[in-house]
């Protein structure tokens, strides 16, 4: 299964690998040649074809818990002042993805979409301290039931260049759902109450939609 976002450039690099894969039989005389050319180009649409796969994750709908929104490495974990939407100290836990990871985004929990805003910005490289403040991003807030206000935050990289965010203001998200992409390389910050028990550590990977980053024990 693949990701929406990637339906034309998927279209698009068949036809052209195609296309050029004919004209290398057509005119490139020597054979080793043209066969290391034509698996070259079998090699770069492979890749294509992974950045956009979409895998099958059913939604978990666990009410006690955050989930991962994005396959990854966690890169940071620690209490920041998260200055656009709390302007106080939040918990942040930030998943880094490369080239090679799902950049599907998946909602993190269910509930209200309660704030949703896109900001241009700069690519510095994803694990750069500034990226969350200075690179193109968008940050949506989750009112849930159980964690309060959960907020993300989709960061370019260095290679990214577009951020593509359903969450609408006023809309349900339903957890572990579809909730955008970032094309080619990028970064999602989660910010939690100070108070939130975390259950991943730096350097841990992660897969979205199934991983717990978050679970609170029942009363």
């Amino acid at each position: 299964m693949f990701n929406k976002e990637g339906f034309t450039i998927i279209l698009f690099s068949f036809v052209l690998i195609i296309t050029t894969a004919l004209l290398i039989e057509q005119f490139v005389a020597l054979k080793g040649l043209r066969m290391a050319l034509q698996i070259v180009l079998l090699i770069i649409l492979g890749l294509i074809l992974q950045f956009f796969r979409n895998p099958n994750r059913p939604p978990q709908m666990r009410s006690d818990a955050v989930i991962a929104p994005v396959d990854g490495k966690v890169v940071i974990v620690k209490e920041v002042e998260e200055p656009e939407y709390f302007k106080g100290k939040r918990l942040q836990v930030s998943i880094f993805m490369s080239p090679l990871n799902v950049h599907v985004t998946r909602y993190p929990v269910s509930g209200e979409i309660i704030f949703s805003k896109y900001h241009p910005g700069k690519y510095l490289v994803a694990w750069h301290p500034k990226s969350s403040t200075l690179n193109e991003r968008t940050t949506v807030v989750i009112d849930n039931a159980t964690y309060g206000s959960v907020l993300y935050r989709q960061i370019a990289g260095a290679v990214a260049r577009r951020i593509v965010n359903y969450a609408k203001k006023g809309n349900q998200a339903i957890q572990g759902t579809d909730a955008g992409f970032i094309k080619f390389g990028s970064r999602v910050d989660i910010f939690l109450p100070l108070s939130t028990p975390v259950l991943v550590s730096e350097g841990q990977k992660v897969k979205g939609g199934v991983t717990l980053i978050s679970e609170k024990p029942s009363p």
